[in-house]
Order: C-alpha cells, then sequence, then structure tokens
C-alpha cells in the first residue's frame, strides 16, 4: 500500500530540540541567507537554520553577521547525547537489514501454483495465496508509524517493528509482482538504489537546494498523492474506483511517473532534516526516528517503482 512520509519534518525537529533542553531553543539574529559551514558533505552553501545554543540566544557582532560565527557555542549534549550521522546510517543500516530479512520471510509466505502445458513447454502461473495474517502486518505497521510521529523518543523501538511488518508485507507483494512479471523485483530494487543516490548527490553539491518553497511544493503535493490514495480506498470498498490512474494507459503511466517523482523529492527533505538534525545537536534519539523517516520513503518509493514497471510491462 503506498504511503507518504509525514515524519520528517521541522515541527518535529524543532518540538523534541525543545524537549530535550527544557524548551530553551537558541536564535540566530542575522540574515537568513548568511553563510554557513560545510555541510554534512563538506558542500558549502546557505542555510536558514539557525546554530542553537542551549540556555540562550546567540547574537554576533556586527562584522560576523556575513560569516559563520567562530564564537558560536557548539550544540550542548544532553543527558543522552547528540545526533551524529554516523547514529544515523547505523541506524538506517539495522532497519535495513531488517526490512530484507522480513522482506524474505514475507515472499516465501506467497504461495504458487503453476502447471506447465505440454504443447508450448512453458510453465502457467494458475494461482497465488498469501496469508490473511499479512493484512494485518500492514495495519500493525501503519499504527506503529503513527506511534512513531507522536513519540519520536521510542524510535529505538518502534523503528524496528515498524520496519519487521513492513518488510514482511513488502516481501509479500514483490513475489506477487514477480509472479506476474520476471525480473521485475531486481530492477525496482535497482531503481531504488539509484534514485537515492541520484537524490543524495543532488542535494550534497546543492544542485537542488532545500528551500521553503521546494519543501512546502513536495508537502503539498505528497499531501494530494495521500488524498488521491484515501479516495481510490474509499472507492474501492463500493465496488469502484478512479479510473485510467491505475490502468497501463498513457494517463495511469504519466500518474505513476508523477508519484515517483513526488517520492524521489521527498528523500530531499529527508537529507535535510538529518543534515539539520546533526547542526543543531538534537537528542540522540532522533538518529533513529531519522532512519525511520527514511525508511518510510524508501519503502514507499520502491512500491511506486514496482507499480510503474508493471503498467510499462503492460503495454
Amino acid at each position: 500500500m503506498p504511503s507518504s512520509n509525514p515524519a520528517l519534518n521541522d515541527k518535529i525537529f524543532e518540538r523534541e530540540i525543545r524537549n530535550s533542553r527544557g524548551g530553551a531553543v537558541g536564535q540566530w539574529s542575522g540574515s537568513p541567507r548568511d553563510e554557513v559551514p560545510p555541510n554534512l558533505f563538506g558542500q558549502t552553501g546557505t542555510s536558514t537554520l539557525p546554530p542553537v545554543s542551549a540556555n540562550r540566544p546567540f547574537t554576533p557582532a556586527p562584522d560576523q553577521v556575513s560569516q559563520w560565527p567562530p564564537t558560536a557555542p557548539p550544540p550542548t549534549a544532553t543527558a543522552g547525547g547528540v545526533m551524529r550521522l554516523g547514529g544515523v546510517l547505523s541506524a538506517s543500516a539495522v532497519l535495513l537489514t531488517i526490512v530484507l530479512v522480513a522482506g524474505w520471510m514475507g515472499w516465501s509466505t506467497v504461495k504458487v501454483l503453476t502447471t506447465s502445458q505440454t504443447a508450448t513447454g512453458k510453465t502457467v502461473v494458475v494461482s497465488t495465496t498469501i496469508p490473511p495474517w499479512l493484512f494485518m502486518a500492514w495495519i500493525a505497521g501503519f499504527g506503529i508509524a503513527i506511534l512513531t510521529i507522536f513519540k519520536p523518543k521510542l524510535a529505538r523501538i518502534t523503528g524496528p517493528l515498524y520496519a519487521l511488518a513492513m518488510g514482511l508485507l513488502v516481501g509479500a507483494i514483490s513475489h506477487l509482482y514477480e509472479v506476474q512479471y520476471k525480473g521485475i523485483v531486481l530492477q525496482a530494487v535497482g531503481l531504488t538504489i539509484g534514485v537515492f543516490l541520484m537524490m543524495l548527490f543532488l542535494f550534497s553539491t546543492r544542485i537542488i537546494r532545500v528551500t521553503d518553497k521546494l519543501r512546502m511544493g513536495v508537502i503539498a503535493a505528497t499531501g494530494a498523492v495521500m488524498l488521491v490514495y484515501l479516495v481510490s480506498i474509499v472507492l474501492r470498498l463500493f465496488g469502484s474506483n478512479i479510473p485510467m490512474i491505475h490502468q497501463a494507459g498513457p494517463i495511469g503511466i504519466l500518474f505513476s511517473l508523477v508519484v515517483v517523482g513526488i517520492a524521489s523529492f521527498n528523500l530531499l527533505l529527508d537529507f535535510d532534516f538529518v543534515e539539520k538534525g546533526v547542526r543543531a545537536g538534537a537528542p540522540r534519539y532522533m538518529e533513529w526516528y531519522a532512519a525511520f523517516g527514511l525508511m518510510v520513503t524508501l519503502i514507499w518509493l520502491y512500491l511506486e517503482l514496482l507499480r510503474l514497471l508493471s503498467k510499462l510491462r503492460d503495454r
């Protein structure tokens, strides 16, 4: 089931920093386009993120406004430490491993009945079945995601549980697609990795900058996709559906291309969230929360690529 990523946004980020420091978050009084030091990927650029002081706002001298203030106090570690890029990468690796292992388990639960045609020698798929409890995995994954969004401190526990639930479901869905379209899963995995690396390159080199306008546009587009899918689900309950967007015609393929593009741009927001969190000294548990958000986006992107490839195969 396609889903977008509401997990990584500035409101949650600011709230968790404020809570971890007793409600005190520093403010930057310079120009919103001031120079900042090299980002997490070694690039220079501009940012609207203020350097954080644990106890009081930092106001630079007049001659320091145009540059990163050398006397700005670094983020103060909380009792549990501060967010690190290495920690986000480690947590993401753990969650991805769980998704892959659970995916293999979900794949194995799909039963495929085949028969061989004597005349042509081809193997024909007669039927495919998946256990009903896999639908409970989707419900559990959705509930865990909502809980994590409201309680980021639980991400160290809920993140792996989400990866387990969604891995089971994604594995089963992947097997169903593979039965109909040989080799489609490998293609979707390769494209997901390629899109991830491409968006990471575009973000790290600042070819695409995550501005307020871009962020608002991506969020609005993501919300529109969520609304379309929600309406589609409701219509299916009444035996109907939104015409053309789920079919292999030009409109259906164009729709899938647009959704894949929106999911890809959500990766930029995820990278920006991680960079801001590390630079501002967010609490350590936000490493797992950021990793959870990345998994939400990657799973969504992978499923949308499966849908797009299947439509192209049906042409």
